[in-house]
């Protein structure tokens, strides 16, 4: 078993290559993990304002652009209050 199949049907966090954060339910992967999430959303960080969140519903996320999968507690994320967290957005991977 792949480590990603453990996380279907479940929420993750995609961090891709050019430093954009994804949030959604996995559906599913091919063996170049190109990644199809359900009910997703783009999470825009913001030094001056919340964490904006774009709805994107069905997304696909090249293999080749993604550097970060995880795993999101839905308990703790629903909790959080991103209107009031400000942060630096994320830059490029560099290798």
């Amino acid at each position: 078993m792949s480590g990603l199949e453990s996380y279907i049907n479940h929420t993750v966090s995609i961090i891709t290559a050019d430093g954009r954060n994804f949030i959604g339910t996995l559906k599913g992967f091919d063996q170049t993990i190109n990644i199809i999430i359900d009910e997703c959303h783009e999470r825009v960080f913001s030094t001056t304002s919340g964490i904006e969140q774009i709805v994107l519903g069905l997304h696909i996320i090249r293999g080749d652009n993604i550097a970060v999968i995880g795993l999101i507690d839905d308990t703790i994320d629903s909790r959080l209050d991103l209107a009031n967290i400000k942060g630096e957005p994320l830059g490029p991977v560099v290798h």
